[in-house]
């Protein structure tokens, strides 16, 4: 049963990353056909992150109800639903309209389930069911290709990966009994206990500095991969061929190190790994904003920042009922997500406000301070946690 849970869980994780990469590998002919500007994209991907900051801060209300496994298969319904909805859209205003379950899917279902993992299995397995979401992130973009490329359209592309989720939904429904089994004496005290507000959450102390590396972490990660072409083409003189796939050579560098890291994650344990992970951002940084024109150290430390992503992630999330109790993880990695999606969506923007008005060789030097506030965040909240466990 605890393997058969284990596999059902890791096919939800892969069920995570499918529709994250969808709207940017379709949106160029969605937008010739529906006949908006290219910025509208913009609008769509606002509204899903909206809902996933709403659906993130109602997680612990939610699972508190409902349970993490009903969670995770109605949040997977949804964004089926979605999905579909998205394939049978024959204007924008349609696409808006289904984006908002679209992110309410998305954002209860990654809260409930990083936490169900944080909770009940070690290290290794955090690190591996998240590189599963980077092979999720990584597929659905061929499945579209697949599609326009045989004339079938971005509708097909939707509708293709909205059966996938389909046919996920129903093994969740039917996994529903797995679930039950393996909740702890705390985690039943927890459920029964009222859920805990925002104001609540924020007094608990440690949790501000959680939520202010958790929201460097993914603004640096979203910045990295969104302007790294930009940055190499229009400072390094690098060909936009060659820039494009060292950036997304980035993603495959949290993907396999993610993969690598579930080998020592449990050796050398959550609090390690994170420092580890920044300090090789940190380097990668480095050898991006290298001042003199070697272009493979440059190339190479966007592989570097990737690798060092890896870890911090879901070592942070893992930590979590360790660093701030049982009772209380649900709601503070509903919190941290929400903290989370804030930053990949407002950061990125920002960062191209001062590549158009100020110069796009700041690059580095934006990446680096949210890598500064991840490292100075999490030894506070390490600090903090310790004298906790001391007293």
């Amino acid at each position: 049963m605890y393997s058969l849970l284990l596999v059902i869980i890791y096919l939800a994780f892969i069920s995570l990353g499918l529709p994250d990469s969808l709207l940017g590998s379709a949106w160029p002919t969605m937008q010739v056909q529906l006949d908006v500007p290219v910025s509208y994209a913009g609008m769509v991907s606002m509204i899903i992150a909206g809902g996933t900051i709403v659906s993130s801060l109602m997680s612990d209300r939610l699972t508190k109800r409902m349970g993490a496994g009903l969670v995770t298969a109605v949040s997977v319904f949804l964004t089926a639903a979605a999905l579909f909805g998205f394939s049978i859209s024959g204007s924008f205003w349609m696409l808006c309209l289904w984006a908002v379950p679209y992110g309410l899917g998305a954002g209860a279902v990654d809260a409930a389930l990083n936490n169900y993992v944080a909770l009940h299995y070690a290290s290794r397995h955090m690190s591996w069911l998240h590189c599963f979401w980077g092979v999720g992130a990584a597929v659905s973009p061929y499945i579209m290709s697949y599609c326009l490329t045989r004339g079938s359209g971005w509708s097909s592309g939707y509708r293709t990966i909205s059966v996938i989720q389909i046919v996920l939904t129903a093994v969740l429904f039917m996994s529903l009994p797995l679930w039950k089994g393996r909740k702890s004496i705390v985690q039943d005290q927890a459920d029964a206990a009222p859920p805990l507000s925002l104001r609540e959450i924020l007094q608990i102390k440690g949790v501000k500095y959680v939520l202010l590396a958790f929201f460097g972490y993914c603004a640096l990660e979203t910045t990295t991969g969104l302007w790294a072409s930009s940055y190499l083409v229009m400072t390094k003189g690098i060909s936009t061929e060659t820039a494009a796939r060292y950036a997304s050579f980035f993603y495959l560098g949290i993907t396999f190190g993610r993969l690598l890291c579930g080998f020592i994650a449990d050796r050398l344990g959550d609090r390690r790994m994170i420092r580890i992970g920044v300090a090789v951002i940190l380097a990668g940084i480095a050898a991006v904003g290298l001042p003199f024109g070697i272009d493979w150290i440059c190339l190479g430390g966007l592989i570097v920042i990737g690798l060092g992503c890896a870890p911090v992630y879901p070592s942070i999330i893992h930590a979590t009922p360790s660093n701030f109790g049982e009772d209380k993880s649900q709601a503070i990695v509903g919190v941290q997500m929400a903290s989370a999606y804030t930053g990949s969506t407002f950061m990125p923007p920002l960062f191209g406000l001062i590549a158009a008005h100020i110069n796009v060789i700041l690059y580095p030097v934006f990446l680096l301070v949210f890598a500064v506030l991840m490292m100075v965040m999490t030894e506070r909240m390490n600090k903090v946690v310790g004298k906790r466990q001391l007293s």
